[in-house]
């Protein structure tokens, strides 16, 4: 996948907005021809003279303007809809990309956040650029007008031009830092909200709900805060400049006057002027147009954030025939600050089974993330029949190794679809083979319509969970089976079968499984004990059983 680099997200757009940019200026363009020709047709009026050609052009364009008016509108729309839309999948994507690191440093919370309502913000940024440029083609195009008059009405209003254009330069930068202030509150806020959701059952069976509902809610002054300076800011922003906009505009309808007393401009251009007033001191939609650009890109700016994570690159190569063996050297990961594996070099013959056991916290979920590349190593390298997995292109290192974890993620429409999740077009069979051998089969067939049911119809529990999640793994086939605690949830009679399936003749796959349980690990070829981040020793089961600190890491087993 492409990585996104940072201010990609406030560079959306496309033909239509192209578009809506072309009518707005086109809508600005024809808003400065009508004074013109307002003035015109009322100075041909006041001659007893034919206004046959200025009325219908003054209708022309009053029809000219509703119809641009309605295209601008339904361009915004659109364009605001499928900037978002864009912003979302191209975000999205980069999460899904970059793996757990994302909701690690940012919270899963304000990830959605970030992708549902910062993207629509985001998204109005095209509509908002073009709609500022014919909100400042208007004013321009008025002082432009004013001076094809007379240049002293274009003097008198430029002279006091700075005192507007300081205030909307000050207004663009207390809004974007306001509204940043906002939306990090708001992102901490789903955060919170995400973390309860996930451990509702924990908050109940302690009877905290009013103490976490207060604890979510603990933000909301701050954000009340955050909201209030914001709409403090714009409000002072338009009330200054509509302090200003009324003297200029006085100033240009006394030159005007004054010129008309003085038979330099006709009543027209009096009306044209007066006109060209108003649209030159058109503050309050500038105000507006600039308030919501500067929100779009403090949207933009937090969509940035995401996407300036780095995303896993894949290679070009493809394995070449091999039985899967597997190499970790030198390898070295952290978590934040924390070493968790440090220096591991581990070789796993093809076609073998290798049982990694160890103390919680002590790196097998982690080793087992970076033997598939679901994680990235910080040192060392991990080898797949002699071939780094970074050198791999997506499809084939993802054809190449299957996984099942201890909370599978049971995605799709029905179940049919869980289990052959990934695959290109799988046969029925092979989904039913897989189920079998993960024994899942026989709950499955008891469900209203067997492997037909909808997902949202098939309330599972932990151990039938896992049973899908492995049998989506066995149907996934390839050279490598990772099983991250992948038997937990399962009773020992299930697992027992399971483990017969997994570790009998049939299977050809390198398995590499994360063992809780000593009778998981005597059934391995050999067993990886984990210890304190590094690699503490390799070898039988039978042989490590002897060191009473390796039974130990199985506790009452041990006894």
């Amino acid at each position: 996948m492409k990585s996104a680099s940072p201010g990609s997200a406030s560079r959306v757009g496309g033909v239509r907005a192209v578009a809506l940019c072309l009518v707005s200026v086109a809508a600005a363009g024809a808003g400065l021809v009508l004074p013109a020709v307002l003035g015109r047709a009322l100075d041909a009026l006041l001659a007893h003279g034919s206004a046959s050609r200025w009325v219908p052009a003054c209708a022309g364009l009053i029809a000219l303007l509703a119809v641009l008016d309605a295209a601008q509108s339904v361009l915004t729309g659109t364009v605001d809809a499928r900037a978002a839309a864009s912003l979302r999948h191209r975000t999205l994507g980069h999460v899904l990309a970059v793996g757990p690191r994302a909701a690690a440093r940012l919270g899963s919370g304000d990830l959605v956040a970030r992708l549902v309502g910062n993207a629509a913000q985001a998204g109005t940024a095209p509509a908002a650029r073009a709609a500022l440029l014919a909100a400042l083609a208007g004013p321009v195009g008025a002082v432009v007008a004013l001076a094809l008059l007379d240049l002293r009405l274009a003097a008198v209003f430029l002279a006091g031009m700075p005192v507007l254009v300081l205030l909307l330069r000050v207004l663009a930068r207390d809004t974007s830092a306001c509204v940043t202030d906002y939306q990090r509150v708001q992102g901490r806020i789903a955060t919170a909200l995400a973390e309860a959701v996930g451990g509702h059952r924990t908050i109940r069976a302690a009877g905290v709900e009013r103490a976490e509902a207060a604890r979510i809610l603990r933000p909301l002054p701050e954000l009340s805060r955050a909201g209030h300076r914001m709409w403090r800011v714009q409000g002072r922003a338009a009330a200054q400049a509509v302090t200003v906009a009324p003297l200029l505009h006085l100033g240009v309808l006394a030159t005007a006057g004054a010129l008309l007393a003085r038979h330099r401009l006709s009543v027209g251009d009096v009306l044209a002027a007066a006109r060209y007033a108003v649209l030159a001191t058109g503050v309050g939609v500038l105000v507006g147009q600039l308030s919501a650009l500067a929100r779009a890109r403090a949207s933009a700016g937090r969509l940035d954030e995401v996407l300036a994570q780095p995303a896993p690159v894949h290679g070009t190569r493809r394995l070449p025939a091999g039985p899967g063996r597997l190499e970790l050297r030198g390898v070295t990961a952290r978590r934040g600050e924390r070493v968790v594996l440090d220096g591991v070099d581990l070789d796993v013959p093809g076609g073998t089974t290798l049982a990694v056991v160890g103390r919680s916290g002590a790196g097998k979920s982690l080793l087992a993330a970076l033997a598939g590349r679901l994680a990235e190593p910080d040192a060392g390298e991990v080898l797949l029949d002699g071939v780094p997995l970074r050198e791999l292109t997506h499809d084939e290192l993802r054809g190449a190794v299957a996984h099942a974890f201890d909370r599978p993620a049971l995605l799709g429409t029905t179940v049919e679809d869980t289990i052959g999740l990934g695959l290109p077009g799988p046969s029925p069979a092979r989904l039913r083979q897989a189920a079998r051998t993960a024994q899942a089969d026989a709950f499955v067939r008891r469900l209203p319509l067997g492997y037909a049911t909808a997902l949202a119809d098939t309330p599972t529990s932990g151990g039938e969970a896992q049973r899908l999640g492995l049998a989506r793994a066995f149907a996934h086939g390839g050279r490598l089976l990772i099983l991250d605690d992948a038997l937990s949830s399962l009773d020992t009679v299930t697992e027992a079968r399971v483990t017969d399936a997994l570790l009998g003749a049939g299977p050809t796959a390198t398995r590499l499984l994360i063992a809780h349980r000593a009778a998981t690990a005597s059934r391995a070829d050999a067993v990886a004990w984990l210890d304190g981040g590094h690699l503490r020793a390799v070898g039988p089961h039978a042989e490590l059983w002897r060191d009473p600190e390796y039974r130990a890491v199985f506790g009452e087993e041990a006894g």
